[in-house]
């Protein structure tokens, strides 16, 4: 065999695996994804369907958030031109507020009602601890 032929094969070899290596990282990332729907990409897509298991995210509408009876309480959450009805029953993560991000786990019902079985809160880039701004005053 020539070392012409021996570097060809080389080269051919470490393409196959570079290519090999891409479609694995591929692969890996699209299933790890951690994407949401905000309501106006659900509208988009045709309205939610029952049953449809998905992570929807928003801001918490100023004036939708009721409380009922135990731990369940229910808000909207929007975007520039859609909102989806959420309820979810549990404790309320910390940051959570009218006005605030938020990001739900769940399912929708056959009524269109998001059933949120985890919610996490957003917060913007200037997010100061409550302990610290008790500590450094309200100018933070």
């Amino acid at each position: 065999m020539r070392a012409r032929q021996k570097r060809l094969r080389l080269a051919a070899l470490s393409g196959l695996l570079l290519v090999l290596a891409g479609g694995l990282a591929y692969l890996g990332l699209r299933e790890n994804a951690n994407l949401f729907y905000t309501p106006s990409a659900l509208a988009e897509r045709g309205g939610p369907s029952p049953g449809l298991s998905a992570k929807i995210g928003g801001f918490v509408e100023v004036g939708s958030l009721t409380y009922t009876e135990g731990a369940e309480f229910r808000f909207r959450v929007v975007d520039d031109a859609h909102t989806i009805e959420v309820t979810y029953e549990g404790l309320a993560p910390d940051l959570f507020q009218e006005g605030q991000g938020v990001v739900a786990t769940g399912t929708f019902n056959a009524e269109g009602v998001f059933i949120a079985t985890r919610l996490l809160a957003k917060h913007d880039e200037n997010y100061v601890p409550r302990e610290l701004r008790a500590v450094e005053g309200p100018d933070i």
